[in-house]
Formats: C-alpha cells, sequence, structure tokens
C-alpha cells in the first residue's frame, strides 16, 4: 500500500461510504479494463490504487457507527475475492464485481446517496 498521509485519509474518512465505494467501483472498473486488453502494467497500477482505496476504508469506513463490524467483513472480503480475480486474470469475476459496484456510482449520479 503507498504510505498514508494523514490529509488523504482524513479527506477519505470525510466522505460518504456512497462515494468510498463508488470509487473502489471506478477503479476495479479499470483494473478489469485494462486486464482485458492484455495492458499488464495499467491494470497493476489500478490494481494497486484499488487495494488502497478498499484499505483506506476498511480502516475509517463508517467510524463510530453502528454496523461497522458488519460493513468491515464484507469489504474484507471484497478485497480478497478482488485479489484472488486479479492474481487469477479471472476476468469474469472481476466484471461480476465491477457491475456489482458500478451501482455505488450509478446511486451517486442520481443523488440516491
Amino acid at each position: 500500500m503507498i504510505a498514508e498521509n494523514k490529509l488523504d485519509a482524513e479527506r477519505w474518512a470525510s466522505i460518504s461510504l456512497m462515494e468510498q465505494m463508488a470509487n473502489i467501483g471506478s477503479e476495479v472498473g479499470r483494473t478489469c479494463k485494462w486486464l482485458k486488453k492484455d495492458k499488464t502494467d495499467m491494470a497493476e497500477k489500478a490494481f494497486s490504487r484499488s487495494l488502497d482505496i478498499i484499505d483506506l476504508t476498511i480502516k475509517y469506513g463508517r467510524l463510530n457507527q453502528p454496523g461497522r463490524g458488519e460493513l468491515l467483513k464484507e469489504l474484507c472480503r471484497l478485497r480478497e475475492c478482488f485479489c484472488e480475480a486479479y492474481i487469477n486474470h479471472d476476468i469474469h469475476t472481476l466484471e461480476l464485481l465491477d457491475k456489482d459496484l458500478g451501482h455505488y456510482a450509478t446511486a451517486i449520479r442520481r443523488n440516491i446517496a
């Protein structure tokens, strides 16, 4: 993970969980897109950014709010599935993750969040 600086962590913690998940979805989508195009260097960068923000969300998502334990469980599972799919170049699973996480971006665009 890229060394986390205090400003980035504070900024990340200040945005809504919906926005955090939409950002994760964007990076997961980029990772999938670059793997499908066999651009491994670009895929690796997107993968690394994805892990960075998943880790920030694990650390700061819904801090001091009810339901945090369930959120952490699901975020850790997301991270595990994403890593496994990336390592195995499992495009199908990456596409499913991209589709599922894309709903957060859709909600943000529609101001549902």
